[in-house]
C-alpha cells in the first residue's frame, strides 16, 4: 500500500491504561460520549474491520450506519450489510473506490443543483477511510495511517487485546480536556499526526 497514491488512512480506537482497547472480543467499559465521538468522526466515511469486530457490535448496529462497512476476514465470504474481503490491502482498493464513487456523485450533485445526502457531504469534505478495530488491523496498518484518534481512558482494566504503539516521530495535533462520562469513567480524546504534518500545519 502506498499512502501517496491510496486513500488517507485513519486510525480510531479507547484505550485503559497500557493500551488495552478490548477484553475477549468486548470493550471492557461503557462510554457513550466516546460512542458518540466515534459516530461523529466516522460517520460518511468506509469503515475497515476485521470479523471479530464486526461479531463484537450489537446486532441492532451491524452495518455501522452511514458508513461503508468494509470487513476483512479469511474464513467468511459475505455479510449482510458489509462488503468482504480476503486481506487488508484489498480492503484498501474498495475503500478508494467507495470514496472515488462518491466524490463523483457529490460533484454531480454539487453542479447540478441536487442535494447531497450527509454520507457525501462528509465524504467531500474528508475522504479519510477509517480503520476500527481490533487489535491486528491496528498493527497492520498503521504503519499507512495519516492521522490516529485515540479515546484515552483513566483507568487500568485488565485486557487480552492492545493497541500497537504510536510511531516516536508522531505528536499530538490536538488534545482534549479529562472530561467524566455519565457512566463514571474519565477520558479524554488525542488527535496524533507525524510531527512534520503537524510543522506545516504551524508555519504561516
Amino acid at each position: 500500500m502506498n499512502p501517496a497514491t491510496g486513500p488517507r488512512i485513519g486510525l480510531i480506537w479507547a484505550q485503559a491504561r497500557d493500551r488495552v482497547i478490548g477484553s475477549q472480543g468486548k470493550m471492557p467499559w461503557h462510554i457513550p460520549e466516546d460512542l458518540a465521538y466515534f459516530r461523529t468522526v466516522t460517520t460518511g466515511s468506509p469503515v475497515i474491520m476485521g470479523r471479530r469486530t464486526w461479531e463484537s457490535l450489537p446486532p441492532r448496529f451491524r452495518p455501522l450506519p452511514g458508513r461503508d462497512n468494509i470487513v476483512v476476514s479469511s474464513t467468511i465470504r459475505a455479510l449482510p450489510g458489509a462488503r468482504v474481503v480476503g486481506s487488508l490491502a484489498d480492503a484498501y482498493k474498495v475503500a478508494q473506490a467507495v470514496t472515488s464513487a462518491t466524490g463523483r456523485r457529490s460533484g454531480a450533485g454539487a453542479g447540478s443543483g441536487g442535494q447531497r445526502g450527509a454520507a457525501e457531504e462528509h465524504c467531500a469534505k474528508d475522504a479519510t477511510v477509517w480503520v476500527v478495530g481490533g487489535g491486528q488491523l491496528y498493527a497492520a496498518s498503521i504503519r499507512d495511517a495519516a492521522v490516529i484518534h485515540v479515546t484515552e481512558i483513566d483507568a487500568t482494566i485488565v485486557g487480552d487485546t492492545r493497541a500497537p504503539q504510536i510511531p516516536a516521530h508522531w505528536v499530538p495535533s490536538s488534545v482534549g480536556r479529562w472530561q467524566e462520562s455519565a457512566s463514571g469513567q474519565r477520558f479524554r480524546h488525542v488527535v496524533y499526526e507525524p510531527a512534520d504534518s503537524v510543522d506545516r500545519l504551524a508555519v504561516p
